[in-house]
């Protein structure tokens, strides 16, 4: 016979009070590990909720902004012109069409590391995103 099955056998004939016993120990020893593993998964995504840039009077606000990898960046053009927000990179990562006033553009960032940006049609207009 198996090694299973005379596991199983031995199981079958223990009393009922130490079958018992033995579910609860291992319903409890599955629950602890359910609870180590969402307490541990936890923070990695509580710092990926979403951030916002404000685009107004010709500036990105914040100028610099602090993310976790995995967040997603908003700007919203609260501006009466219409700007882009361009990665300063080569190659681009990233670059939106204008935007006009109430519009907006998000990036997801998934790799840690400093972002510079731009208005390509205001390049006086910078700003930075930093990934950790």
């Amino acid at each position: 016979m198996s090694a299973n099955v005379n596991k199983w056998r031995t199981v079958m004939t223990m009393p009922a009070s130490r079958r018992v016993g033995m579910v609860k120990r291992v319903a409890k020893t599955i629950t602890a590990l359910w609870v180590a593993i969402a307490l541990t998964a936890a923070p990695a995504f509580a710092d990926t909720k979403p951030a916002t840039v404000v685009i107004d009077n010709f500036s990105f606000s914040p100028a610099q902004l602090s993310v976790a990898a995995g967040s997603t960046v908003t700007w919203e053009n609260h501006d009466d012109m219409p700007h882009t927000i361009v990665d300063d990179a080569t190659p681009r990562e990233f670059k939106s069409a204008p935007l006009d006033s109430g519009d907006h553009f998000s990036q997801t960032f998934t790799k840690p590391g400093t972002y510079k940006y731009f208005c390509s049609i205001h390049p006086h207009m910078t700003g930075t995103i930093v990934v950790k």
